[in-house]
């Protein structure tokens, strides 16, 4: 198991995601997301916007953290059932359909 670290949130018109730290693996802010699309047009798992061990990272302005939802993407497990990949939490699934990012 690798455990992750809630340590802030982002409100957006949307809804409310939660951002993680990643204590292990490289460590790094982590925000993975489900939509209304999950299942149908994205990976039903949700998706992946900032994983900064893997250099996705949009980088900040400031002290505010960028946030760009059509860079969203499926994590590894979508690809290949051999990795087993965190996804997001009851806290992280907004209502509305995200429709920026990677699509199947």
């Amino acid at each position: 198991m690798i455990p992750f670290v809630r340590f802030g949130a982002v409100d957006l018109p949307v809804g409310t995601l939660e951002v993680f730290w990643l204590d292990a693996y490289s460590g790094g802010v982590f925000l993975p997301f489900r939509d209304a699309t999950a299942g149908t047009t994205t990976y039903g798992g949700g998706r992946y916007l900032l994983d900064t061990a893997k250099s996705a990272d949009l980088g900040s302005v400031g002290d505010e953290l960028v946030l760009d939802f059509n860079f969203a993407y499926h994590p590894s497990c979508r690809y290949d059932p051999k990795w087993v990949c965190p996804l997001a939490p009851r806290s992280n699934r907004l209502t509305v359909p995200i429709e920026a990012g990677e699509r199947m």
